[in-house]
């Protein structure tokens, strides 16, 4: 074997040994690492911020991905609080998260958008004018399990209604459930339709 071999041999395995090193250092004792760390200081984050139902016997969704509150036929519940439109599949459909990326001036989005502020107008008894926006429009993703403050306290007589119970008690819980900008100026305020809904179950069951 010759010296140019030689050298050859030597820096195929020195690059073996390094590709061997980087693999288990990096991937795998890093995400084993970081997986770990995940799992001690954060593990419903970790585990996909699921939420237990009343009583806690079964997951019913998770806090960071919106759902449909609709009987057998789609109709929204009346009972529940109602999330925002969703561009996502049939509509929060995870496997197929995104927008309908329809711009403003669009014929079908500005139709979608008439169509939906006169259903919310008919089914909460409210203006249109007083429609939110995010009542009408999906998010980016189509995954979006907050609404506004606004949204929220306009559903509130219907779901006081249909559940029986003081509209100014569902309103004060809307106030509770309303969450801050992250660190105080990342985002607005919002509330997460599904675990307002949870509460509402919750006291129901309660009383």
């Amino acid at each position: 074997m010759n010296a140019r071999s030689r050298a050859t041999g030597q820096t195929l395995w020195v690059a073996a040994r390094t590709l061997l090193v980087c693999t288990l250092a990096l991937g795998v004792g890093y995400t084993a690492l970081v997986t770990g760390l995940g799992q001690l200081l954060l593990p419903a984050q970790a585990n996909g911020s699921l939420v237990a139902g009343p009583g806690g016997a079964a997951t019913v969704g998770s806090a960071l991905l919106g759902q449909r509150f609709v009987d057998a036929a789609g109709e929204p519940l009346p009972q529940y609080f109602q999330p925002r439109p969703s561009a996502a599949g049939e509509g929060y459909d995870g496997a197929a998260s995104g927008a309908s990326n329809l711009g403003p001036e669009n014929p079908e989005l500005v139709e979608a958008i008439a169509d939906r502020r006169a259903a919310i107008a008919a089914r909460d008894g409210v203006p249109a004018a007083a429609i939110p926006a995010d009542a009408v429009t999906a998010s980016s993703s189509g995954l979006d399990p907050h609404i506004s403050p606004a949204y929220a306290a306009l559903q509130a007589e219907r779901v006081a209604a249909a559940r029986g119970i003081p509209v100014a008690q569902v309103r004060a819980l809307v106030a509770e459930c309303t969450e801050t900008p992250d660190l105080g100026f990342l985002g607005s305020p919002r509330v997460n339709v599904l675990r307002i809904n949870l509460e509402l179950d919750e006291r129901e069951a309660a009383a």
